[in-house]
């Protein structure tokens, strides 16, 4: 087949279940080529014969490599053009007659007929799929989105085994009201989203099975002038309306247009049964009227219907809901309140206070769930709660108590959301680093470290390193502490230092137990380092985080540790230093064109005017945009949500690796590191900034220079 964009032949094989493809231009390269080229018939004896084939045109030549890639002899070719209307479609190509003879004219005359009825198939096709309707044309025609980046959603959708829309909504930010616009132009039926707040069709659920409407994806919703109306993913598939009006004999039925996701969550409200939620202001008023009367303690800690148990796992999973990673849990002494903060994006905010009569109770409910001594108050105390346990979210939280001034106890809790880690091209690497970074985990031995302090995302980071190396043939173990990220084919241990099951235990144990690649979740000691260095001088990928400031600064730390240089040089493979800056709101940030004197400081702040014009080049004109925080009802009017990576990739150069070798000081390192390419952290993040996602105050909080 023609690939009209490039001006390529394709041809596709299948290899048991895989799917390969060969690509060869349209040119006198080749004799596939040549034909498509000169639309014309080429019948060849022997392609072995150069004489031959130059007769055909001289710069013609056969390319032998086919032959000793397949282990397949070709002598005999016979190459017809698909031709519609002056219209190049693609070539037929026949290899080697069985009798071994040449092709005769009467093969000449089948092959011809049979690339005129494929040469009138492929056209209707192509003209037919140019008229076919699109679910998305609305998207396309209104420049929402363009043919490629609905081309990759749908690629995506497939590999992902997930609907199209979830993708273009995650990975293009495309509003559900664009979508269901869409959806509803191509179905001709009006759109519905899911709303917490939808009444319960209990007459018209009556007799259904939920399996059933779950497994196809729709689900009735309400009496509307004398119909039924129903909800559902596709409203073209006859078959499913077919089924449902069977359902509902004599009745008339009117269907609307609904997501996936959106289907199963009106599905999930009609039939669960649970009690209605009770919210966090209801809980403090009951609370509030019991303060004073004296409780069974047990009846309040334990007790699922305690309103005190209602308000620990509604703090929970309110924070969880606002996509907080932690809850810091405070009481003060005397009668003054107890404070709750979360911390959302790396920032803390006030999230609740609470009275001071109920501090003990809450502290002591939060150490019942995390298994920890509630009679304990002197002594810090860790543990771990599994929130589905009690009715909850599928959430981990790590808990730890630390005993502060005034006989009181600071509870923290950080919550893990177990997940698959995200693919490396979605962390916010430049197209530099990323290549540079895919080069480093590819590799079959050699060291990689990434540094940055604590809830920087090193461990999502090599995580998400892992998950591309992942395959069958490759044995990966890992030492964490603790297990965040769960992945299917990882060996996973979670280190326990009090048995004596540390990082340089499980490493010793991990080299006897035939690795490919060792992540261990840090490298604190000398003893650790070494079998490390030791574990990837000796054919291994190892990968491990520090908490270090800088990537050239990691390399002073591991010097200092009394790491022998020639090793250490002769190991490292990259270091990559890694900072969470937290972007503007995607659905509330507003463009603005900045001054000359705020353009100035970006690039004073990237390091020079030379630098600045050799990696980012974006000179200073009318028509510049940056985007700034405005704030919304999505982001609690912060006009911030969410976080991305800045990165600073210093790579294992000869030159880098020498500078080791000789212990040179930090400067030196750096200096090198930027002649090999390397960006700053803040150098990186102004790059973002130009990129319309974050702005130069988040830059500054989280890097120096």
């Amino acid at each position: 087949m023609v690939d009209g964009k490039k001006r390529e032949l394709v041809s596709r094989f299948k290899s048991g279940d895989e799917i390969g493809e060969i690509r060869i231009p349209m040119s006198n390269s080749s004799i596939s080529g040549c034909s498509a080229f000169k639309k014309k018939l080429i019948n060849i004896k022997n392609v072995y014969d150069d004489r031959e084939v130059g007769s055909i045109d001289e710069d013609l030549k056969f390319d032998k490599s086919w032959d000793q890639r397949a282990g397949f002899k070709t002598k005999q070719v016979l190459v017809v053009p698909v031709i519609f209307k002056k219209f190049i479609l693609g070539v037929i190509q026949l290899i080697n007659r069985r009798d071994g003879g040449s092709f005769s004219r009467l093969d000449e005359k089948s092959v011809t007929e049979m690339a005129k009825i494929l040469g009138i198939a492929l056209y209707n096709q192509k003209r037919m799929a140019k008229a076919r309707p699109n679910k998305f044309d609305y998207l396309l025609e209104n420049n929402i989105l363009i043919q490629k980046e609905l081309d990759k959603a749908v690629s995506d959708a497939r590999k992902g085994k997930e609907p199209i829309e979830s993708v273009l909504m995650s990975d293009f930010k495309i509003s559900k009201k664009e979508i269901g616009k869409s959806l509803s132009r191509f179905y001709n039926v009006p759109f519905v989203e899911y709303d917490k707040e939808t009444p319960v069709p209990a007459e018209l659920l009556t007799g259904l099975k939920v399996p059933f409407m779950r497994n196809n994806i729709w689900v009735p919703l309400k009496m509307e002038n004398g119909k039924i109306v129903v909800a559902m993913y596709n409203p073209y598939d006859l078959q499913k309306i077919g089924e449902i009006k069977s359902l509902f004999p004599g009745k008339p039925l009117l269907f609307y247009v609904a997501l996936k996701q959106d289907v199963l969550n009106l599905i999930k409200h009609f039939t669960r049964k649970e009690k209605k939620p009770v919210s966090m202001e209801e809980i403090l008023y009951r609370l509030e009227g019991e303060e004073e009367v004296i409780e069974d303690e047990d009846a309040v800690l334990y007790e699922e219907d305690s309103a005190v148990v209602q308000l620990v796992h509604k703090i929970i999973s309110e924070a969880h809901r606002r996509g907080a990673s932690d809850i810091h849990v405070e009481p003060y002494p005397g009668k003054e309140k107890m404070q709750i903060r979360i911390r959302v994006d790396g920032m803390c905010q006030v999230f609740e206070a609470i009275s001071y009569a109920l501090r003990d109770k809450i502290v002591s409910r939060i150490k019942i769930m995390a298994d920890l001594d509630i009679v304990e108050r002197r002594k810090p105390q860790d543990g771990t709660i599994k929130f589905k346990k009690y009715g909850g979210l599928d959430i981990e939280l790590r808990v730890a108590t630390v005993p502060t001034q005034g006989g009181m106890e600071d509870v923290v809790i950080r919550i893990l959301e177990s997940g698959n880690p995200l693919p490396l091209n979605k962390i916010g690497f430049s197209t530099a680093n990323y290549n540079n970074f895919i080069s480093a985990v590819t590799k079959p031995y050699g060291l990689i470290f990434v540094c940055g302090p604590t809830g920087s995302g090193k461990t999502s980071t090599l995580h998400s390193a892992l998950a591309y190396i992942n395959t069958t043939e490759t044995k990966i173990w890992t030492a964490e502490d603790p297990v965040e990220i769960s992945q299917r084919g990882l060996r996973q241990v979670q280190v326990k230092p009090k048995i004596g099951l540390d990082f340089a235990s499980a490493m010793r144990a991990f080299l006897r137990s035939d690795p490919d690649v060792i992540m261990v979740g840090e490298m604190r000691d000398r003893e650790t380092a070494s079998i490390g260095i030791e574990a990837s001088l000796t054919g291994h990928l190892v990968l491990s985080t520090l908490h270090t400031n800088s990537a050239p600064e990691s390399i002073s730390r591991l010097l200092d540790m009394g790491m022998d240089p020639f090793n250490f040089a002769d190991a490292i493979l990259c270091i990559l230093a890694q900072r969470l800056v937290r972007t503007l709101c995607k659905r509330c940030k507003a463009s603005y064109h900045p001054s000359r004197e705020e353009y100035d400081e970006l690039v004073r702040e990237y390091g020079s005017a030379q630098e600045f014009k050799k990696d980012v080049d974006i000179p200073y004109t009318d028509n510049l945009m940056l985007n700034r925080a405005r704030g919304c009802p999505d982001c609690y009017n912060a006009g911030y949500a969410g976080r991305m990576a800045l990165h600073e990739l210093l790579m294992g150069t000869d030159a880098m690796k020498k500078l080791i070798q000789n212990s040179s000081p930090v400067k030196v390192l750096l200096d090198q590191a930027g002649r090999d390419g390397m960006k700053t952290l803040k150098q990186d993040g102004i790059e973002k900034i130009f990129g319309g996602n974050c702005d130069l105050l988040q830059v500054r909080k989280v890097c120096i220079k």
